[in-house]
């Protein structure tokens, strides 16, 4: 009866959990990379225009063997996407916020 419990199935698929919280996502419009000799640590970073302090929304500590499964895995979908939506446009210069983004500011 055993096998009749796994039959189509393939030996080699992961069942993944996905809580609501963590499938809601974070935004994060900065990462920072590090790395020792036994692992990638990357932080996601929220910068907030006017505010000098910014916040680490997660933290990803990762091998280096995954770090370049990630690398490769990032290519192949930017390259599909730039085939469906066309080049990604980039900028050499640091982001640019309005000045009122987030809202309202004060006036002296």
């Amino acid at each position: 009866m055993a096998d009749d419990k796994n039959k189509g199935q393939n030996p080699n698929q992961i069942n993944i959990e996905l809580s609501e919280e963590v499938a809601e996502g974070v935004y994060a419009n900065l990462a920072m990379i590090a790395h020792s000799n036994s692992e990638f640590v990357i932080d996601f970073i929220r910068l907030m225009p006017g505010v000098p302090k910014a916040k680490v929304k997660s933290r990803v500590v990762i091998t280096p063997e995954h770090a370049k499964r990630l690398l490769g895995a990032l290519s192949d979908n930017i390259q599909k996407y730039e085939q469906a939506h066309g080049p990604i446009k980039q900028s050499n210069d640091a982001p640019q916020f309005p000045m009122n983004f987030g809202g309202a500011m004060g006036e002296a």
